[in-house]
């Protein structure tokens, strides 16, 4: 979280974490295609040729007020891919919440898994924990012929006590109720720091 006094903006980061081709992106193009253009800034993609974000995807929303505040989210995205390991943690410092993306395909749970692990991984080397961290958990591709069910892929990855949406992010379908529920959770972790 930052603040600017003098603009009366409130600056918060939210980063979309999963693994490599989860729709972390998709659930970025999606807000971006459907938000009124006078609440957004530019998406900005950094892609390689086989079109996979190479160092992270981002846009600015911006909410109503919040304590004489214009809250903006900066939403970003980290390339799922192992060997990114330092610009995963990069973009995920001084963020204010995670959505992390899971997919629902059987043959991506281990995928989905060891990027769990390395997410938990990286908040806890920038003393970020995940007891207390905001993070909602989005089940993507829903609309696969044999997803895991939902109980199974929150078990195996641990986060039944977490905020669960599933989703079919290139067809919009729950990509607003995860961002709604992020949202919710950072800003009122925000209202309770600026108002202890």
């Amino acid at each position: 979280m930052q603040i600017n006094w003098e603009r009366k903006e409130l600056n918060l980061k939210i980063v979309y974490y999963g693994p490599a081709l989860s729709g972390k992106t998709t659930n970025l193009e999606q807000v971006h295609a459907h938000v009124d253009p006078g609440r957004k800034g530019k998406l900005l993609s950094l892609k390689n040729r086989e079109d996979r974000t190479l160092y992270f995807d981002f846009f600015q929303l911006e909410l109503g007020k919040i304590g004489g505040l214009t809250p903006k989210l900066n939403l970003y995205t980290v390339p799922g891919q192992t060997y990114y390991e330092a610009t995963r943690k990069m973009v995920l410092r001084r963020a204010d919440g995670v959505v992390f993306v899971a997919d629902s395909s059987p043959t991506r749970l281990t995928d989905n898994i060891d990027s769990w692990h390395n997410l938990k991984s990286q908040l806890s080397s920038l003393q970020l924990y995940t007891d207390d961290f905001p993070i909602v958990i989005q089940l993507n591709k829903r609309d696969l012929p044999y997803p895991v069910p939902p109980e199974v892929l929150k078990r195996k990855l641990g986060v039944t006590g977490y905020r669960t949406y599933e989703a079919v992010a290139v067809k919009n379908i729950g990509v607003f109720e995860t961002l709604k529920a992020i949202t919710q959770v950072v800003v009122a972790r925000v209202q309770q720091e600026l108002y202890a």
